[in-house]
């Protein structure tokens, strides 16, 4: 039996991948030691081996096979597109994209001005603003902390992820429009799909149940 292979984005969404698949009888004790060096950790009797990696490279390990399973945010997965299967929504790391900038940047929204806009999602914010919208913008791709361009006036607005809205607050901007809304998700490889069909759907299967039951226990 060849081993299925998974790749989790590191941080907050690995270590809740693992509490989950925990609940499932699935452990990787490896991964719960801090000081390992270790790049590869294995379950041996489960025949499954975990990564962790970048949230953006989660997808591009998994469209090329080094991955058969990842985890990540659905904004990676918007942003980087790339040819894998969506199977499951997680239901944690929730949040959503908007667009923020000055309360008064409403007006130049309203009437489609021709406005700059940063962010670190250029492609979500294309297609928001060009195929739903219908406003043409400059959008200007940025790495560090995207409030601070309005607030020095490198940009009109920002599309960027949105969780308390307390940074935005503190910076004097608002949100001004929604564009999505965003959880962990998971993927699959399109060829390990088909081959490892049992095994993944099987733990599809089981993770769905978990999530049904988790709603349930919330409902009361």
């Amino acid at each position: 039996m060849r081993y299925l292979t998974f790749a989790l984005t590191k941080g907050r969404l690995a270590s809740k991948t693992l509490d989950m698949l925990e609940k499932l009888g699935i452990t990787c004790e490896e991964m719960k030691d801090k000081a390992s060096r270790k790049l590869i950790f294995v379950n041996e009797d489960l025949k499954l081996k975990f990564f962790l990696a970048k949230g953006p490279d989660v997808p591009t390990y998994v469209e090329y096979g080094a991955a058969d399973i990842g985890v990540v945010g659905r904004d990676t997965i918007v942003e980087e597109g790339r040819k894998v299967h969506e199977v499951l929504d997680l239901g944690f790391g929730g949040c959503r994209m908007c667009v923020c900038g000055h309360e008064e940047a409403k007006e130049l929204l309203k009437h489609h001005e021709l406005i700059r806009v940063a962010t670190k999602y250029p492609n979500i914010a294309k297609d928001y603003f060009y195929n739903k919208k219908h406003q043409t913008v400059e959008i200007i791709k940025m790495h560090g902390s995207i409030e601070l361009a309005p607030i020095v006036g490198l940009s009109e607005v920002i599309v960027d992820i949105v969780e308390t809205g307390s940074t935005l607050k503190e910076n004097g901007l608002v949100v001004l429009e929604d564009v999505c809304s965003l959880s962990a998700r998971m993927i699959v490889n399109p060829v390990s799909m088909r081959m490892e069909n049992e095994r993944i759907k099987e733990l599809i299967v089981n993770l769905r149940r978990l999530l049904q039951e988790g709603e349930k226990k919330d409902a009361h």
